[in-house]
């Protein structure tokens, strides 16, 4: 999709029609061929001044920019397109799924349903549909029928069905937004462990002293750590210690019960089986092939 200037960008209420909305309906639902395949399976980058679309992809390819980012959807999502954001679709020719179009006053009821003001008309998003993919085609396609036809009570219909679309991606943009938070105090969580390791690791603290220091329980950082370092909290202490060994062991003249003396072994045989049980060979045998005095 090429990008044209700011000015030179188009404000549709659909794509291609410059006429007013077309409809009583506070929101229009099409299915994506409808549409992209009157303008070879491409809608070019364009804005709506007061409109809110919800493009579901349900199989096939969708090449979607929105104010310049891209991203390729190859599994059922659904897209978020805020007004006044420059957007364009292309789509492989095998394309399924439809694009819900919401006016400004059934935006602003939605949004009140929901609570108050919602993020979720706030910012361009795609949320996954994973194994909600049934479930979420079939609302969809029940609101692309009811839409199309003229039996009584339509309307309700419509708003219900619709209700529950935004529901989904307002839980789906929750949850997206608890996970960020949990990631975020997990490496919160993880750089004060690191920290504490750094400073301790010669006096052996425990697991648990580790913990406590940085304010959660040991099942807790022994999940954070698995992942986001990817090995428990006990190997990233054990691994820390082996560091300072190797190092002492490469760069310095210490002998093996100093190494261990200034790691806080307390028992030169015991840093040994630790050392060969990480590095898979004893201190002195390391020492010689990696050392300072080590035949090159």
């Amino acid at each position: 999709m090429s990008k044209p200037s700011i000015n030179a960008i188009p404000v549709f209420k659909l794509y291609g029609e410059g006429q007013d909305w077309p409809t009583p309906d506070l929101l229009h639902c099409e299915t994506i061929p409808k549409r992209s395949r009157l303008h070879h399976w491409e809608i070019k980058p364009h804005r709506h001044a007061d409109l809110c679309q919800l493009l579901y992809v349900h199989q096939g390819q969708a090449e979607i920019e929105v104010e310049g980012q891209r991203r390729v959807i190859s599994d059922s999502a659904i897209q978020v397109v805020p007004a006044l954001f420059v957007h364009g679709f292309r789509f492989a020719e095998n394309i399924d799924g439809y694009v819900i179009t919401l006016a400004a006053p059934l935006v602003n009821e939605l949004q009140h349903l929901l609570g108050g003001p919602s993020q979720v008309f706030a910012a361009p998003a795609c949320y996954p549909a994973g194994a909600d993919r049934d479930y979420l085609n079939g609302i969809v396609s029940a609101l692309q029928r009811e839409y199309a036809n003229d039996s009584a009570g339509r309307d309700l219909v419509l708003h219900s069905l619709i209700n529950l679309i935004v529901v989904w991606v307002s839980r789906q943009m929750t949850r997206r937004t608890a996970a960020g938070q949990t990631a975020e105090r997990g490496r919160d969580y993880l750089n004060r462990f690191n920290g504490l390791v750094e400073a301790h690791f010669r006096k052996h603290w425990s697991v648990e002293q580790l913990a406590h220091e940085v304010g959660i329980s040991v099942a807790h950082l022994n999940n954070v750590c698995r992942e986001l370092a990817g090995q428990s909290a006990l190997q990233v202490i054990h691994q820390r210690q082996l560091l300072e060994a190797k190092r002492s062991l490469t760069y310095t003249t210490m002998t093996i019960n100093q190494v261990s003396d200034s790691l806080g072994f307390a028992d030169p045989a015991y840093f040994s089986r630790f050392f060969r049980r990480l590095a898979g060979v004893t201190p002195k045998a390391f020492r010689q092939t990696t050392g300072i005095n080590a035949v090159r």
